[in-house]
């Protein structure tokens, strides 16, 4: 494309990475309209407490309420809302409050160390409150505030100096659980956390002052981050405010449903010289950004996209005419490095198996989702899997005899999830050197040489499988296998999937949206017998899986997605750790 085909100065530009709802609105940038989650914020409990994965626009709602509940931006609402949800609908509070807006991510130090860094952080925006909103207070305020010394004792000060000049005040508190990374990453951290939440800490006393500022100038807050973890534990510094996470009413308040994604490719589409139809690009987005489900009762109504992903798509589309290549942005790679603390907590646990390994190599694992629980229990397995849900590597599915249902949300969290998976076993590196890499993906797509392929895979199994490993048998080989397809960028694995003719155990869907001169794609049947059982047990599962790859290839959903490509049904047989079969069926 024309590089100057790119800049439309009639297009609206792309919000990608912004979080200042004014510059969005001042500068027109496309937004998509959440507004009328408004009233139902009023109606809500005052204090409200609200948890979702990164990137999904949690700063930039808060930036939206702090503008729309300023009073200082009473005479700018017009040009901020007009055309917009809550333009038209504006509710009595709109413009009544002093905004506080304190972001622990700014926070500098380690658990043990954090006090300097929480001062100052609150310190400098304490200070400019007091600037922001000096002619609504009392003169001598900005002077008496000098003379109280860390973030506790100023946050008392203010709320008592808005009391009296009877102000009202709405605090905003984000990533509140800025910590939870560092807690997770060594027993030690952990146990540092513990006293801290739980002793007459400096965390514990500034939520001590929050909620004492509650019975007086602080009438509402809004608290979020990606784990009610450490608002559990500070529950007795801060025990009034109401977990609205997992409240059907606010599924849909940050990311983007199916249908304002097709509204926005609607509207880019009439503006930029687009080679596919809608249809078509969300058949390609939805497998990777698409369905996060935040309330059981949603579920099987509408599913949430990751709206960082949506933008980060659109651009590069709107530039290049295609699909950007790598389907991941990079700085979602970074997010997910959490994921190699929870595997790393997870091979520590004490369950019958691993619930990473359970929910690769069976596609689905149950629990109670929590709305808090303490840091110590993580070992707990409910806790675990709610702790991933809330780091949004888990979606809800349903119910499964009697408990939810949590799956794999789409290819972005299953990419990052499998690679660190392999890393961990037997602290190897199993992802491959560049060349084996580019060679054997190469090779597998675009030549038909899968026999190296399963082979390397078969030789890594074999060779970095632990004991504990060996014994856990078919969920293992099946995980590990599906972890290892998983790592080559020309396909997009798809493990069990239910269609007319039954499941098929890895059907390696081909990447033709970005590699269209691809030429080959696979159906793998994969069997396990175990180690004890007899030699011809291999036989009748080799007999099994070629009537199943028959039944499958001649699908419709395989016929769709293959393509132009040739399709091979390949079969493969463990029997314990070592690969008996691996043929292609004619």
């Amino acid at each position: 494309m024309d590089p100057l085909e790119y800049i439309a100065p009639n297009r609206k530009r792309l919000p990608y990475g912004m979080m200042n709802f004014a510059v969005i609105r001042r500068e027109d940038y496309y937004y998509v309209d959440k507004t009328r989650f408004i009233p139902l914020l009023e109606q809500a409990d005052r204090f409200f407490f609200f948890i979702r994965p990164r990137r999904f626009g949690k700063s930039l709602t808060l930036n939206l309420l702090q503008h729309y509940y300023d009073v200082n931006t009473r005479d700018k609402f017009d040009d901020l809302f007009g055309g917009l949800y809550i333009g038209e609908h504006p509710t009595p509070d709109r413009n009544s409050y002093l905004v506080l807006y304190l972001n622990f991510s700014g926070i500098s130090g380690e658990l043990n160390d954090y006090r300097k860094g929480l001062d100052e952080h609150c310190g400098t925006t304490i200070k400019s409150f007091c600037k922001k909103y000096a002619d609504l207070l009392p003169p001598e305020t900005w002077k008496e505030l000098h003379t109280k010394n860390g973030a506790v004792a100023q946050l008392e000060f203010l709320y008592q100096v808005c009391e009296r000049a009877g102000q009202k005040i709405y605090l905003f508190i984000d990533e509140y659980d800025h910590f939870t990374n560092t807690i997770l990453s060594s027993p030690e951290s952990l146990c540092r956390y513990t006293d801290e939440a739980h002793g007459e800490s400096y965390l514990q006393n500034l939520f001590i002052k929050v909620e004492a500022g509650t019975y007086s100038s602080i009438e509402r807050c809004f608290i979020t981050g990606v784990s009610p973890m450490i608002m559990y534990d500070l529950a007795s510094g801060f025990n009034i405010g109401t977990n609205y996470s997992l409240t059907p009413d606010f599924n849909q308040m940050m990311g983007f449903t199916e249908e304002e994604v097709r509204e926005m490719l609607t509207y880019y589409s009439t503006t930029s010289p687009f080679h596919h139809t809608v249809d078509e690009l969300i058949e390609m987005m939805k497998p990777w950004y698409d369905n996060y489900c935040f309330a059981q009762d949603c579920y099987g109504e509408t599913t949430m996209y990751n709206s960082n992903m949506v933008l980060y798509f659109v651009k590069n589309y709107i530039i290049r005419g295609k699909a950007p290549q790598n389907m991941i942005e990079s700085n979602i790679r970074i997010d997910y490095e959490k994921l190699r603390m929870l595997i790393r907590k997870d091979k520590e646990f004490a369950h019958d198996a691993s619930i990473i390994q359970t929910l690769v190599s069976q596609g689905f694992i149950t629990g109670d989702l929590k709305d808090g629980f303490p840091a110590a229990s993580i070992t707990n397995p409910d806790n675990f899997v709610s702790l991933l849900y809330y780091f949004g590597m888990l979606t809800i599915s349903g119910m499964h005899e009697g408990k939810t249902k949590l799956t794999i949300p789409n290819m972005v969290v299953q990419e990052q999830l499998y690679t660190y998976l392999l890393n961990t076993y037997n602290n190897a590196d199993l992802s491959f050197n560049s060349y084996e890499k580019s060679e054997l993906s190469s090779r597998l797509a675009y030549d038909g040489g899968w026999k190296a392929y399963f082979d390397y895979i078969a030789d890594c199994l074999k060779r970095y499988a632990s004991q504990r490993d060996k014994q856990k048998g078919e969920f293992f080989v099946h995980g590990f296998t599906l972890a290892m397809t998983a790592q080559n960028r020309f396909y997009r694995p798809i493990s069990e999937q239910d269609t007319q003719a039954g499941y098929v155990d890895i059907f390696l869907c081909p990447m033709l949206e970005i590699y269209s001169d691809m030429t080959h794609s696979y159906i793998v049947e994969l069997k396990y017998a175990k180690y004890k059982d007899p030699e011809t047990r291999a036989e009748e599962l080799r007999q099994e899986a070629i009537v199943q790859a028959n039944r499958y290839a001649n699908t419709d959903t395989v016929k769709r997605a293959i393509g132009h490509t040739q399709l091979h049904k390949i079969v493969v047989v463990y029997k314990g750790m070592e690969m008996r079969v691996c043929e292609e069926v004619m």
